[in-house]
């Protein structure tokens, strides 16, 4: 709770935060407005793919491109001013203390990630996809130099880790965790020609936005869901659904009897699970107070007897909802703001030396789906494409099976058919053994745990 001041004194100090950014995209864009008017922190620059996407993405953002942009780092330490680059390493290498990565390529990220810590920089990771694919190893090798790496706070799977911290930290067991989404059945299957019948806007009405259907469509398909439940699973000890994620239609009002277990009432098959809810019924209605953009965690008291009843009792006293039987309580936050709020994880890595959410293990996986009949010799397009979606798993029946993760099935050529919707292994693709697909079985030898914690362990 002290994060303003700490960024004040440093201010005070002359000796700013410096923060690097890769990817100035949506997220990217969001995190760059704030940081023209966070007191004690200073952007060094700004990286992308395309130079005049970043110029562009300063320029939206309110940046004096005349007397805020610096030519070179070295003038940037001098004047406070920002350097513009196509150039990520060279970001890298200019001596920030926080580098956060928002390419939304797992292979870049964890590339970028390795040789930030390499350079003495803390991480923030946007792109959650490389978090499932090697995050529990991305967090031993910066513990093992000093240094933070963590999820990115304004994005679901970090706020939800702070409230699961939270509960636990008040000594209260946690039932169930995760978000709100837009999904009905049938979603998975769509592509990036059918998703914005989804959205209720016309193609042309998304290209004029610059809005990418692919990027789009993992959303809608329950890939990104599955993401970040994979991710908030692998840094809370919560479990994944034993048969992927459900989507309940469930408002706000309802968690506390919906995201418990089914002797309880409720749809989970046991406590302690992630899980994402629908923002409409079955028949496509949308709910009232919905959890769209919001979060939530379901706990109960820490203990049973006396001490259960009278927690249960002050929930009822201090107008806590619960369910029938008081036992059930729920925690949620209707919207999330994405990179607006992404200064917490930078303040927090660099002042506190804390993570605001960090895998510890390796307990769940996001496995590529058959979308349809697939073929010996059809190429997958990765997450949000035409071919697979992202299916949530614990991760020792993703092992078992030898499934493809999502973040690696980008141009893999099939070796072997795939009916639809059945998981695709790495026995099913052409696959090469290079750095990336190295530190993903790194994580697999050293940091596969079975998901076995429950709320009543």
């Amino acid at each position: 709770m002290n994060l303003a001041r700490m960024l004040r004194k440093r201010a005070e100090e002359n000796r700013p935060v410096r923060v690097g950014v890769i990817g100035a995209g949506k997220f990217g864009s969001m995190f760059i407005a704030q940081a023209r008017t966070t007191t004690g922190l200073h952007l060094a620059g700004v990286a992308d793919l395309s130079g005049e996407r970043a110029r562009a993405a300063l320029e939206r953002t309110g940046w004096d491109m005349s007397a805020q942009i610096a030519k070179d780092f070295d003038a940037g330490r001098k004047t406070g001013g920002t350097v513009i680059t196509e150039d990520a390493d060279a970001l890298i290498a200019s001596g920030l203390d926080v580098l956060i990565d928002i390419t939304g390529s797992p292979a870049a990220a964890i590339r970028h990630a390795l040789k930030a810590f390499d350079h003495g920089s803390h991480v923030v990771n946007v792109t959650v996809e490389a978090d499932v694919l090697a995050g529990p190893v991305l967090a031993a090798r910066a513990r093992k130099k000093g240094l933070v790496y963590a999820l990115a706070y304004g994005d679901q799977p970090a706020l939800v880790c702070e409230m699961v911290d939270w509960a636990e930290a008040a000594g209260f067991r946690i039932v169930s965790a995760g978000k709100g989404t837009k999904y009905m059945p049938g979603y998975e299957r769509s592509t990036p020609e059918t998703v914005w019948t989804h959205y209720g806007i016309t193609a042309e009405a998304a290209a004029k936005g610059g809005m990418n259907p692919q990027m789009f469509n993992s959303f809608i398909d329950g890939t990104k869901s599955a993401i970040e439940m994979a991710a908030i699973s692998n840094a809370t000890g919560l479990n994944a659904p034993r048969d992927g994620l459900a989507f309940p239609p469930c408002n706000a009002n309802e968690l506390n009897r919906v995201l418990v277990p089914r002797a309880a009432g409720g749809v989970l098959d046991e406590p302690g699970l992630v899980e994402v809810v629908a923002s409409q019924a079955r028949d496509g209605k949308e709910l009232p107070q919905h959890l769209r953009w919001g979060v939530y965690v379901v706990f109960e008291p820490g203990s049973e007897g006396v001490s259960s009843a009278y927690t249960r009792r002050c929930f009822s006293e201090y107008g806590l909802a619960s369910d029938p039987e008081g036992r059930y309580a729920a925690l949620y936050r209707p919207y999330h703001f994405v990179g607006l709020e992404l200064g917490i994880s930078v303040a927090a890595a660099a002042l506190r030396k804390e993570a605001t959410g960090v895998a510890d293990a390796f307990r769940s996986d996001v496995v590529a789906t058959a979308k349809k009949a697939l073929k010996p010799g059809d190429v997958l397009d990765g997450e949000g494409g035409y071919c697979v979606y992202g299916k949530l798993m614990r991760a020792e029946d993703s092992l078992a099976i030898r499934g493809l993760p999502i973040g690696l099935a980008h141009k893999i050529k099939l070796v072997r058919p795939v009916a639809e919707g059945t998981p695709v292994s790495f026995d099913d693709v052409e696959i090469a053994e290079d750095d990336i697909v190295r530190i993903r079985r790194e994580m697999e030898r050293d940091f596969a745990a079975p998901a076995r914690r429950t709320a009543a362990e």
